[in-house]
């Protein structure tokens, strides 16, 4: 087991804790920005803390206000993400970072004030490489709400256990993570050719190099969904459209979990297409129709009537924008050969 200098079970008083850099990517956050901060720094976690803010050219003054954060506080740096993209950002920020221990926090993240001491824990006991919770979804609107209850359930997202819960164990892939530094030297970081999907690749090759990714619910993370159709049908589009990436560059790591939304979108097509000539062919449409219905009430138990309503549109957008972007998801986007790697830790 990989061991830090003293034992979990030591008192808090007399333990030595390592010190944790928490990476964050920033790109427009200039409302919420100073808060995520504060709520990092404020962790009930007795070692270092530094936070390493990756700012990407934004439209709003998320540079002036992390800036002025740096400068009012020791504990804080700042380094530049000329791309705007999250991987990139991450691995500008573990780079310019200094713990053996890493944690990427997103802006919108809110997180217990034990996490980053549960995590701490969790590494120690487990001997993990990396290690992560739940993406506790909450919604304010009812349309939020709609999202969070179909994020949570086996219904909207199978049965991932970052998403619907479950015991601690190994795991695919987690949440953030909060990561050994040695893990990520090994691995080189996050691939910036993944635009989506990139910590899941990135805890496959973790996985693949011998390491071990560990799922902790006591770790949980709220999290704030989509605020409308359109934002939610983009971003399951995308999480399918890369998923596929991930499954061409990576062999074997595909699961009927995966194909169920892009193989009921083909049949649906099909049943539409064949209606006209063969009117059964509406079964398939239907059938999915009436199954969504059904399973939104079952979910939605507990819930106010108006979230109830909006949760079989919800449920369609996710499932038929993930199948769709994995069937349309161009061979173009294959990553480079080994020789043309875009993992650029260092």
């Amino acid at each position: 087991m990989k061991q830090f200098p003293d034992s979990p079970h030591a008192p808090a008083e007399t333990r030595s804790w390592p010190p944790i850099s928490v990476v964050m990517p920033v790109l427009n956050e200039e409302r919420h920005l100073r808060e995520a901060v504060d709520q990092v720094l404020a962790q009930s976690y007795p070692g270092e803390i530094e936070v390493v803010l990756a700012v990407g050219p934004s439209q709003d003054r998320t540079q002036e206000v992390a800036d002025a954060i740096a400068a009012a506080d020791p504990r804080v740096v700042v380094v530049p993400n000329p791309t705007g993209r999250t991987p990139n950002a991450l691995n500008a920020a573990i780079a310019a970072s200094r713990s053996g221990v890493v944690a990427r926090v997103d802006g919108h993240a809110m997180l217990p004030s034990d996490y980053l001491r549960v995590a701490v824990e969790t590494l120690e006991e487990t001997g993990a490489d990396n290690v992560g919770g739940v993406m506790a979804a909450e919604g304010v609107t009812a349309f939020e709400q709609a999202v969070a209850c179909a994020m949570t359930s086996k219904i909207g997202v199978g049965a991932a256990a970052f998403h619907v819960g479950g015991t601690a164990g190994p795991a695919d892939t987690v949440y953030l993570g909060v990561f050994r530094r040695s893990a990520l030297d090994r691995v080189g970081g996050y691939d910036e050719h993944f635009q989506r999907a990139q910590d899941w690749e990135m805890n496959h090759r973790i996985r693949q190099s011998g390491g071990l990714v560990w799922f902790q619910p006591r770790m949980r993370v709220t999290y704030r969904p989509r605020p409308n159709v359109k934002a939610l049908a983009k971003q399951y589009f995308h999480y399918g459209r890369w998923r596929r990436v991930v499954s061409r560059t990576h062999e074997g790591t595909i699961n009927l979990r995966y194909l169920a939304p892009p193989a009921a979108v083909l049949a649906m097509a099909l049943g539409l297409v064949v209606s006209p000539f063969f009117p059964l062919g509406l079964i398939i449409p239907g059938g999915y129709l009436l199954a969504i219905l059904g399973g939104s009430v079952l979910t939605g138990s507990g819930y106010p009537m108006k979230v109830k309503a909006r949760l079989p549109l919800v449920y369609a957008t996710m499932h038929v924008s993930w199948g769709w972007g994995f069937l349309t998801s161009p061979r173009k986007l294959a990553r480079p050969s080994p020789q043309q790697g875009h993992l650029s830790l260092h």
